[in-house]
């Protein structure tokens, strides 16, 4: 086609002409994965049948250069590829007639896959996908298989093969739904051989695959494809009525923006508690408009019942979502919980009921029985995952299926794959086992921690020490732009992960940068909302925010910033601590909280009175609230001795000060890190072990609170002050 209005067009010759053959594969994936009209994020796959010279004979031999298992077409690179030899792949054609179990195809085709490892060449690591297969086995050197919504809104009509032959004419082949593996690329590889002058093969409700002998060639061919489908979709869609009509047309009318933001706050928490029995839950919201345009409608009971089409789909959406029968405008938030808890329990018993009738002998154990998509009348969408980037992906995967629906109703009649069928993709052994093969999840996987004072020292510090066992961390701090930073730096250390749904606080990853005044209830009430609406809920806070006010030369300090003092360091952490409670209670989760009490809170000395009664408060404040709190919530607090390093509360006036109060040899004009270490070398000195105490020290103290490690432990003060005798308790 000569001009695409559904896809982009993004080859660039001469960026094409620089690249080696392997390269040139892994930029048209990439350019094929930019796009979500085109495939979503870690679907579809592409290949090039390449020469290369054998490591042992020298001589060419043709390779199958295929992306592996696993991996994103959008960001995929050489070393998410797998290389095999095209011969001894189609020598296993043979092999594979010859199995005694053929007509077992879940037997014969998992051990098919166990073969492509002997068929490696020159000892690439990555592992073969399951469509291996119909790549080897079609004709054209350059091979795509995508997952469009307009190819899969056809794929997906019950009239699938007359709409096929309608919209491409003799352009396109089909093939009925057949499980990806060896016997589908078998009869595609019929089916080519056949028609000779074929390049595309519509895949019942699956996708498609089209193939040329050039790259640039293959590429624009897929492209052609989908524009044709979307196209016709989009004809046939405003002829029926378009928007207005979509789905049946509105049933429900979605709430303002502002009381939809504040009834997901008030809600998802609740759910995510709900939805945690068996292991926690992180979740994304998604109320764009064609989201909401389907959720609302007069068919979306219906459609959500049948369930997903496309395999690549329901892996993470499950077989279908809960839709929840609720009117957000006569309804209020006590009904919709009522809702959500009766449908929660048909769904779970419907799901096992699913996985009792389907199971096979060797089926793996049921997985959790619990919705990953929830579609609530009003809202929008709610995803489930094991982490932000897994519940991002699913929510793009179901708005996809939103999408598919919308096109296969506007052609014909949506239909989804059998029941049967849909179990044995879910239940797959290979898939189990690749599940088995992840590694270990961390530490602190699936949790969410709130850092309060994130934007410096030991705050900070706290932030990234977290997020390396694995926690989302929500940075807050007074300072927004801090809070940001320091977020930035875990996602640039970490990465977004894939996913890209949603939007503004929806489409966050492992970290996020939010402003809060813990003085006010406010503040801390729209912070907490704010955690809500991005990740569900949270499950641990840790409250390093602090002030230091120092007394005159007299030894008084102004009354109100005696009163500042105190605001901060002891009603901040106790406003913290009572509006996280409701959330917590909402959740029904265990969760911790971590306060930062000092050194100075038993050891009396001159020039800070303020500071040092208020940390005296703040350890009893701990014991109260450990008291208060319990059982849901354990409560610690973090006691460290002076940390001067990287300290929000030692700039260099003070810094400056200290050293003329103690009598310090410096120089006026000397760095402020050299002053720095002067001073710091001053306090450790005054210790048993001698070291200058760092935010680091302090943030393994939050780590080990807040982890399972010490799961038993509350209304503690963990000391972390070198040895500090002074403080010993007595």
């Amino acid at each position: 086609m000569s001009a695409y209005r559904h896809v982009n067009y993004l080859w660039d010759d001469g960026h094409a002409a620089a690249l080696d053959p392997v390269a040139r594969l892994v930029y048209r994936s990439n350019l094929l994965g930019s796009d979500q009209r085109i495939t979503n994020t870690g679907g579809g796959n592409t290949s090039s049948k390449l020469t290369e010279m054998d490591p042992l004979t020298g001589r060419p031999v043709e390779v199958l250069w295929v992306k592996g298992s696993g991996g994103d077409l959008r960001t995929s690179t050489r070393e998410n590829f797998a290389s095999l030899c095209q011969q001894k792949l189609l020598d296993l054609r043979q092999l594979y007639a010859a199995r005694p179990d053929q007509n077992l195809k879940s037997s014969a085709e998992d051990a098919m896959v166990a073969m492509y490892a002997h068929t490696t060449f020159n000892l690439n690591p990555r592992a073969s996908s399951i469509d291996t297969p119909l790549h080897a086995f079609l004709p054209g050197r350059h091979v795509d298989h995508m997952h469009p919504n307009a190819i899969i809104a056809i794929a997906a009509s019950a009239g699938c093969e007359r709409l096929t032959r309608e919209i491409f004419g003799g352009d396109m082949a089909y093939v009925p739904w057949m499980r990806p593996g060896f016997e589908l690329g078998l009869a595609m590889q019929r089916i080519a051989q056949t028609h000779p002058s074929l390049r595309a093969i519509m895949m019942g409700q699956h996708g498609f695959i089209s193939w040329a002998d050039d790259d640039r060639q293959c590429y624009t061919l897929t492209l052609d494809c989908i524009e044709r489908a979307a196209a016709c979709i989009e004809k046939q869609y405003a002829a029926r009525g378009g928007d207005a009509t979509a789905f049946g047309g509105p049933k429900y009318r979605s709430l303002g923006d502002a009381e939809r933001r504040a009834m997901f706050a008030a809600v998802l928490p609740w759910i995510r508690g709900r939805v945690s029995g068996e292991k926690r839950f992180i979740g994304t919201i998604l109320d764009d408009p064609p989201t909401t345009r389907f959720v609302n409608s007069q068919d979306a009971a219906r459609l959500a019942a049948l369930g997903t089409s496309c395999p690549d789909h329901f892996l993470r959406t499950k077989i279908k979502p809960l839709y929840v029968e609720w009117d957000p405008q006569t309804q209020d938030l006590a009904a919709l919980k009522a809702a959500l808890a009766a449908g929660l329990e048909a769904y779970r018993t419907d799901y096992a009921a699913y996985y009792t009738s389907c199971r096979r002998a060797d089926s793996p154990a049921m997985r959790d029985p619990n919705p990953t998509v929830m579609l609530i009348p009003g809202l929008g969408l709610i995803a489930w995952g094991k982490d932000k980037s897994e519940s991002r992906v699913t929510a793009e995967f179901y708005g996809c299926a939103i999408e598919v629906m919308r096109g296969a109703e506007a052609l014909d009649r949506y239909i989804a794959l059998p029941q049967r069928e849909a179990f044995d993709i879910e239940y797959w052994l290979l898939e189990e086992a690749k599940l088995r093969r992840m590694p270990a999840e961390k530490e602190l996987a699936r949790q969410v921690v709130i850092v309060i004072g994130a934007g410096s020292g030991i705050g900070r510090e706290t932030a990234h020490r977290l997020a390396r066992e694995g926690a989302h961390v929500v940075c807050v701090d007074l300072d927004l732009a801090a809070a940001q930073t320091t977020a930035a730096e875990i996602i640039g250390k970490y990465g977004m992960g894939i996913g890209v749904a949603g939007s503004g606080l929806s489409n966050c990853g492992p970290a996020l940068g939010l402003a809060c005044d813990i003085t006010s209830r406010a503040s801390l009430r729209t912070m907490l909302d704010n955690v809500a609406l991005a990740y569900g809920g949270f499950d641990s806070i840790c409250v390093t925010a602090g002030v230091f006010w120092p007394s005159d030369a007299t030894g008084r300090i102004p009354d109100d910033k005696w009163a500042f003092t105190f605001n901060v360091n002891i009603t901040g952490s106790y406003l913290v601590a009572d509006e996280a409670f409701k959330t917590w209670q909402e959740q029904g989760l265990p969760g911790q909280l971590v306060l930062t009490t000092s050194a100075n809170a038993v050891v009396a000395k001159r020039g800070s009175v303020a500071y040092d009664t208020s940390k005296a408060a703040a350890s009893h404040l701990v014991r109260e609230l450990a008291i208060e709190l319990a059982p849901l919530v354990r409560v610690n607090g973090v006691a460290p001795a002076t940390v001067v390093q990287g300290s929000a509360m030692f700039p260099r006036e003070r810094v400056l000060g200290s050293l003329a109060k103690y009598h310090i040899a410096h120089a006026g004009a000397e760095s402020t890190e050299s002053l720095v270490r002067k001073l710091a070398q001053f306090y450790a000195d005054r210790t048993l072990t001698k070291s200058p105490i760092t935010p680091a020290d302090q943030a393994e103290a939050y780590f080990l609170l807040i982890s399972p490690r010490l799961r038993k432990t509350t209304g503690q003060i963990l000391a972390v002050d070198g040895g500090l005798t002074e403080a010993f308790l007595r």
